[in-house]
């Protein structure tokens, strides 16, 4: 059978070399999503399920009106999702669990989206005629346009990692934010195999525990003074890094590493900076992500770290729209699928009937982690390096990263891969201005918990309540800014969450302990006293 040509979109044209069509010439797709990761998907659903209550096209009040987008909604109605990946959607932050072998690829994969889905590149923006131009020669007309292109891997500059003239990466170096590369480090992952990943944030980190429960002898190198440091307090920080350690992963934090060994195209080498050669067949680099915004620019658009929004997220052009990764929005880039998920459910709202006026005003996150203890056989092998720990292996938890936007006051849940420690932190000196209550050490509990949310470091005035409770293994670290939580990070029991989780996503005002009464003006009236939030009877 011969091959098929992909579908087309409502309106799309074959004009291989030619200009897009004329304003009029062609149906109009409304609504075209260019992207289709976890924003473009959620999107895309949102934007073809049937339409609740109309108002008649330009006479909305909020975000949407005006921009040719008043269609009333049905399965599929004038949605177009356009992405570049050979897959059909899937969920990214779940690929740890798939390198691990606990999930195969089709177990994370998205609901099939409303509307067509175009599986292509797009090359070109036509603001002037309002029209997609895409790598295999279609043209999509649209009435508004979203941009939802995700994040490129950052590249370190490291010593021999990029030769002159070299098309591709050295054999054995492995990204790690596509499915793509996700499959192609699985298949070179094998017992007794050598593994370096660069990177200790989350996506480091759940990839050096994923290739542990491969058999992989793997060594984790953190620039930073401790592992997950956006999350995490130093505390906290210390927890996971003794629990990788315990599953057989050597770790160096405080560690910049410096050039690449490669010999015959492949590496076999990495050289940090204090010297230590680490001999290695597979490198990992996991150390952060930066904003596609190639085609933005290229068309015009501001573009700053991101694609500038506004609290609309509307960029410079009225029918443009950005969300998730590629978004910036006051200034910040927040590179979380919960953050991804809200601009997805806010702009939905925005640009269908009844068209409600929404603001997006940023999102409260709380990343919740349960670590698992549970240990395999031992790796066959390790990777080579300065005097380390014995390795092991073990089984890793899950990262639920929970999310409520404050314009719709609903939550998303995602997760990924993580392993983690049976051996609680010691008592930590605490900030000027805090509270800290130590109990004696008992045994550590089967599994561990944790939770971070805000910013876990205090700035000056800021109070502290730190509680240690050895006896039942948990450590509770608050940061109190003025009548308001800032932070937090919870590890062991965490019967107290959903309270703190409501606290911190309401932005409620916190009771005085005294006098029960609340000690600020703002807040939705719903506060509580901070040490009940602390203990087992405070939520759930």
């Amino acid at each position: 059978m011969p091959p098929q040509p992909p579908p087309q979109a409502p309106g799309a044209q074959r004009a291989p070399g030619t200009s897009a069509p004329a304003p009029g010439s062609a149906p109009t797709a409304p609504f075209v999503v260019i992207g289709a990761g976890l924003a473009g998907v959620h999107l895309a659903q949102r934007l073809g399920e049937p339409a609740g209550p109309t108002a008649a096209p330009g006479t909305g009040t909020g975000a949407g009106s005006g921009t040719g987008s008043g269609a009333a909604r049905g399965p599929g109605s004038g949605v177009v999702l356009i992405g570049d990946e050979p897959h059909a959607p899937y969920n990214r932050v779940l690929l740890a669990e798939v390198l691990a072998h606990r999930y195969g690829p089709e177990v994370i994969a998205l609901p099939r989206p409303h509307g067509t889905f175009l599986r292509t590149r797009a090359t070109r923006i036509d603001r002037a005629r309002r029209a997609v131009h895409c790598a295999d020669g279609t043209v999509v007309p649209y009435g508004t346009l979203v941009l939802a292109t995700g994040s490129n891997p950052v590249l370190p500059p490291l010593r021999g990692l990029l030769t002159p003239g070299a098309a591709a990466l050295p054999r054995g170096v492995h990204a790690f934010r596509t499915l793509d590369d996700c499959l192609a480090l699985s298949a070179a992952v094998r017992p007794g195999v050598r593994a370096v990943v660069v990177g200790g944030g989350l996506l480091g980190v759940s990839a050096a525990g994923a290739l542990a429960r491969r058999g992989a002898g793997v060594v984790l190198a953190q620039q930073a003074e401790h592992l997950m440091e956006r999350q995490l307090d130093p505390a906290s920080g210390r927890l996971v890094d003794r629990h990788l350690k315990g599953l057989g992963v050597e770790v160096h934090t405080a560690c910049r590493v410096r050039g690449v060994g490669v010999e015959a195209g492949a590496v076999r080498s990495v050289e940090l900076a204090d010297g230590y050669v680490l001999g290695t067949d597979l490198l990992v680099l996991a150390c952060g992500v930066r904003p596609r915004t190639g085609l933005a620019a290229d068309a015009g658009l501001q573009v700053r770290r991101g694609i500038v929004v506004d609290d609309e997220l509307r960029t410079c052009d009225p029918h443009i729209r950005a969300i998730g990764d590629c978004a910036e929005h006051a200034g910040e880039v927040p590179g979380l699928a919960a953050a991804a998920l809200d601009q997805a459910e806010l702009l939905a709202r925005a640009l269908t009937p009844p068209h409600p006026p929404v603001r997006y005003r940023g999102t409260r996150a709380l990343t919740r982690l349960t670590l698992a203890t549970t240990a395999n056989a031992p790796a066959a092998g390790s990777a080579t390096a300065a005097p380390g720990p014995t390795r092991t292996t073990g089984t890793p938890g899950a990262i639920r990263t929970t999310g409520t936007p404050e314009t719709t006051g609903t939550a998303e849940t995602a997760d990924t891969a993580l392993t983690a420690d049976t051996s609680y932190p010691a008592s930590t000196p605490a900030h000027t201005g805090s509270t800290t209550t130590t109990t004696p050490a008992a045994a550590p509990a089967a599994h561990l918990e944790l939770a971070a949310f805000g910013d876990p470091e205090p700035r000056p005035g800021d109070d502290v309540v730190q509680l240690t409770d050895a006896t039942r293994g948990t450590y509770r670290k608050l940061v109190v800014r003025g009548d308001r939580l800032a932070g937090g990070v919870l590890l062991g029991e965490l019967g107290t969450v959903g309270a703190l989780a409501r606290a911190w996503e309401a932005d409620d005002a916190l009771y005085d302990d005294d006098t029960g009464t609340g000690t600020g003006t703002g807040g939705s009236g719903n506060g509580a006293p901070l040490l009940h939030l602390l203990t087992n009877d405070g939520g759930s």
